[in-house]
């Protein structure tokens, strides 16, 4: 899921398991691996002094976590209300359903394969528990069904895998387009524009406190790798694990075959724009 070390953005040290704003309190899954990196950000979100609280990707389904995830929202007296999802990777999502169990809850999402008690999620609804708002912000990219939440109280962004804590994220062909990603990442920017957004709360790894500087980054680079996709192909690497091969050579190559989705993502963009011609014999 990533392809870099690093990424401005002024990652937050120490710690990633807590309290991260005012209303937004992490709890580490314990998946942690090279595309998860320290593991699955899930997330508690509640109104200072509310009852209730929503909890954003529940992660693996793992039973440990998932009570670890409920007890921690009830040391804090809270009752967990709604579970939401960003995506339907299972490593966000395939402890919904046991945690609506546990909880006696619903669980909402853009698929309806992933909703338990009917209601879905789409761009421009709001989420309302206890004084707690949540504004869902479209994202696709990464893939067809992501989301983004804004939390304006906190002017923060829960950002699923669209943009990560540490790192760049893949662009899952087919089901991901880098057209949409970049759309995505144009109106996350304009979150942090016009709308006071200023901290990420990603899917995975730490916090980050410069939510444009982040973005910005994630522009860059896309046109950067852009870029040197077109500038390989122009030089005869034709498919999709030849360009893998020449452009992300600075990769780990356990990455190579996510590196290979967000190729064959931008392959398909210069494509569609006309940039490079269509393959011939592959």
């Amino acid at each position: 899921m990533t392809d870099a070390a690093a990424l401005p953005g002024q990652p937050r040290g120490g710690v990633l398991s807590g309290p991260a704003t005012a209303r937004a309190v992490n709890v580490l899954a314990p998946n942690a691996s090279a595309m998860t990196l320290d593991g699955t950000n899930t997330w508690i979100l509640s109104e200072p002094g509310s009852a209730r609280a929503v909890v954003i990707d529940p992660g693996p389904l793992d039973e440990g976590h998932l009570r670890n995830v409920v007890d921690t929202a009830e040391r804090a007296g809270k009752r967990v209300a709604l579970t939401l999802l960003t995506h339907g990777h299972p490593d966000h999502s395939e402890g919904a359903a046991r945690l609506a169990e546990l909880t006696g809850t619903k669980v909402r999402a853009l698929d309806p394969e992933l909703r338990l008690g009917g209601e879905g999620l789409a761009g421009g609804d709001v989420v309302t528990v206890d004084g707690l708002e949540l504004r869902v912000v479209p994202a696709p990219g990464h893939t067809a069904d992501s989301l983004a939440f804004h939390l304006p109280a906190d002017g923060a962004v829960l950002t699923g895998d669209t943009v990560l804590g540490r790192g760049t994220t893949v662009v899952a062909h087919p089901d991901g387009r880098l057209g949409d990603y970049l759309d995505t990442l144009r109106r996350l920017r304009s979150l942090t524009v016009d709308d006071g957004v200023h901290t990420v709360l990603p899917g995975h790894g730490p916090v980050l406190e410069d939510a444009q500087g982040a973005v910005e980054y994630y522009l860059a680079h896309r046109a950067h790798r852009l870029a040197q996709v077109e500038t390989a192909v122009e030089n005869g690497h034709r498919s999709p694990s030849d360009v893998v091969a020449h452009v992300y050579a600075d990769v780990d190559r356990s990455l190579w075959p996510a590196a290979e989705l967000s190729v064959r993502a931008q392959l398909e963009y210069l494509r569609e724009h006309g940039l490079i011609e269509e393959p011939r014999g592959l």
